[in-house]
């Protein structure tokens, strides 16, 4: 009997079908699935990577909000026409704490993972406020009515306890402290030193939209220029014992 006999059998019992198809499935299921449960962690642990600040998480809620991810995705793909116009491929360690992670779906606009530190303030400012103005060809909306809508932080400590449910390593020393980071980070004149000391000296603390108040505009421009900052890929060196 030629192989393609043997192929008719198969396709034309159902029975047999079914269960060849079954046992075909559950072994590739089980290839995949086994290994994971002799692993401590399925992501690398990476040099450099922190929880949010307060700031710059609810500047991630108001990007969320405003359907940013629609247009914009977060995940550099390991292939040489990417890394060359956005930067190092996307680890697993930088979406760690994304509580939902940001990877997207497509690009209507470019991919943000390495937008932090590429343009200043003013040109996020600016962006946000007429994206045309810097970008002619741009088809993204205005959003300068987030300069107008001042936050003041007062629930974003119950924000950080919700991630911490989920694993996000906020300490109690960060919970408690919550509601001052946020303020400080948007105040060069601010005591900041507990921001620091709790997040990093990497972390930026300016007011970012250039106003009085710490404005919507101010935690989402925080979030941006932190995006692809954290990681020194000057030095990184993946663990290839994994």
């Amino acid at each position: 009997m030629g192989i393609l006999d043997k192929h008719k059998v198969i396709e034309t019992n159902a029975t047999l079908l079914l269960v060849l198809s079954f046992l075909v499935v559950t072994i590739g299921g089980l290839v995949q699935i086994v290994p994971l449960f002799y692993l401590d962690n399925t992501i690398e642990k990476v040099e450099g990577m922190r929880p949010y600040t307060p700031l710059e998480l609810a500047g991630r809620d108001v990007y969320i909000r405003e359907g940013c991810y629609v247009c914009h995705s977060q995940m550099i793909r390991p292939m040489r026409d990417e890394v060359e116009r956005y930067g190092h491929y996307s680890l697993a360690a930088e979406s760690m704490y994304d509580h939902p992670f940001q990877w997207g779906s497509k690009r209507t606009g470019p991919d943000l993972a390495r937008v932090g530190g590429r343009y200043s303030d003013e040109w996020h400012v600016d962006h946000l406020r007429d994206p045309q103005s810097v970008v002619p060809e741009s088809v993204m909306p205005k959003y300068g009515h987030l300069e107008d809508t001042l936050i003041d932080g007062r629930y974003i400590g119950d924000l950080m306890s919700t991630n911490a449910l989920v694993g996000v390593p906020y300490s109690d020393d960060m919970l408690a402290n919550a509601q001052d980071d946020f303020a400080a980070q948007a105040d060069p004149d601010s005591d900041y030193d507990g921001l620091l000391e709790r997040y990093g000296e990497k972390v930026s603390v300016r007011n970012f939209d250039g106003q009085a108040g710490i404005s919507e505009a101010d935690a989402l421009i925080a979030y941006l220029q932190m995006l692809g900052t954290l990681v020194d890929f000057s030095t990184f060196m993946p663990d290839e014992s994994r």
